[in-house]
């Protein structure tokens, strides 16, 4: 990939720049092969997923910058300006043709960008998500409601200047720190989701909703996740950290049984709520047969489930936990339940290579199979890596060194 920005010295978000793509995705694997190498000694490790090397984010993030009328969207500089880069040859195609458009709007409304040297002005950031379904979520930072009244005005106007745009919201964060979103969120529109259409199931993200950067990419992940629950065929499927429902949805639709049980526990209410009404959604098209509910909850509080659990009796031995945490990993709580739990398999989709390795360490009951490298981000050093974890039978953990 050629980029005038990289070129030019104006963004080095891409440090990869300008390495043969074939080579940044065998180093990136190797790279995972070597730090799991003494944790899961025994994995198959599967091809990588890769992805385009460009045109392939779904998401915009822009910094606003610059001056009324001439604003910049991209990211700043040393000194805290903006840096235009609304070009860029990441955005897939249908946002890289909206960025632009987006900058000319901000620029013929008049809004005022936030200039983070003197914490002056209005406009912090821009946040654009893409569905493959070519529409697109649009969402003004603001650091107070001074816009507000402006933006609700000309809604109409900006949605025909921008086709495709569903959800428009403002989301408020009045604090100078290094932080993109504040915690009060406005929806503009009567539509309130944008719907994800991903590997046969049907996502609806809010405003709020994490979501993985690569369309192309995630659909590998979700696909790989749904192939090892059909080789397994559990009976109970616990989704920790499950966002808007994306492993345990495909959990429900994965072959096998019909009277699976799959539950999802994430901590942000506004994620369940999207998932409950994908769950409704693949229920009301008779997609699934599986008792699928989601739950507002911490993953540490994993204990208090039905289904899957640590010390007790009664619970299924059929069971299996997928954990997609943040880069920190599930830490040493976490593990720790699922050393002791009585979970057969666990499915653990990482961003972190080395908390993934430290997580595997502190459950060595559980074996590593599979795993499998899927290339999210291109460009960079950044990962994301699944491993697909058995439970080692009480009478061969003395051979495998294991007490």
């Amino acid at each position: 990939m050629q980029c005038d920005y990289f070129d030019a010295g104006r963004c080095r978000s891409c440090a990869l720049m300008g390495v043969p793509y074939a080579v940044q995705l065998a180093d990136r694997d190797a790279h995972c092969r070597r730090v799991l190498a003494d944790v899961a000694p025994d994995v198959a490790w599967l091809d990588p997923a890769p992805s385009a090397e460009s045109a392939f984010r779904n998401k915009a993030k822009l910094v606003v910058g610059g001056s009324p009328g001439a604003v910049t969207v991209g990211i700043l500089d040393r000194d805290g300006f903006g840096t235009d880069l609304r070009h860029c040859g990441l955005y897939e195609p249908g946002l890289a043709e909206l960025v632009p458009r987006v900058a000319d709007l901000l620029d013929d409304l008049g809004l005022e960008p936030y200039e983070v040297p003197s914490r002056r002005g209005e406009v912090k950031h821009v946040l654009l998500t893409h569905s493959p379904g070519g529409e697109t979520m649009l969402r003004f930072v603001l650091r107070s409601q001074k816009h507000l009244a402006l933006l609700r005005s000309r809604l109409a106007a900006l949605q025909s200047a921008l086709p495709g745009v569903r959800v428009v919201s403002v989301n408020l964060q009045p604090e100078h720190k290094a932080v993109t979103e504040g915690e009060v969120e406005l929806v503009l529109t009567e539509a309130d989701v944008l719907t994800m259409p991903l590997a046969d199931v049907e996502l609806f993200l809010r405003p709020n909703s994490f979501f993985q950067t690569n369309t192309g990419v995630a659909t590998a992940l979700y696909r790989q996740a749904r192939d090892w629950v059909a080789l397994i065929d559990p009976s109970v499927v616990l989704d920790l950290y499950c966002g808007v429902g994306g492993f345990a949805l495909q959990a429900a639709i994965a072959s096998g049984r019909t009277d699976r049980v799959v539950r999802g526990l994430e901590i942000a209410p506004e994620a369940v709520a999207s998932a409950r009404r994908s769950a409704a959604a693949l229920s009301a098209a008779g997609l699934t047969r599986a008792d699928l509910e989601f739950t507002v909850g911490d993953a540490t509080d994993v204990a208090l489930l039905p289904g899957v659990g640590g010390h007790g009796t009664g619970r299924p031995r059929s069971s299996l936990v997928v954990v997609n945490p943040p880069r920190r990993g599930i830490g040493p709580r976490l593990a720790a339940w699922l050393e002791t739990s009585s979970a057969e398999h666990v499915v653990y989709s990482s961003c972190n290579v080395d908390s993934l390795a430290r997580d595997l360490a502190a459950m060595p009951s559980l074996r590593a199979v599979e795993a499998r490298l899927f290339d999210m981000f291109p460009q960079t050093s950044h990962h994301e890596v699944a491993v697909l974890l058995e439970r080692i039978p009480l009478g061969s953990r003395r051979t495998a060194g294991l007490s």
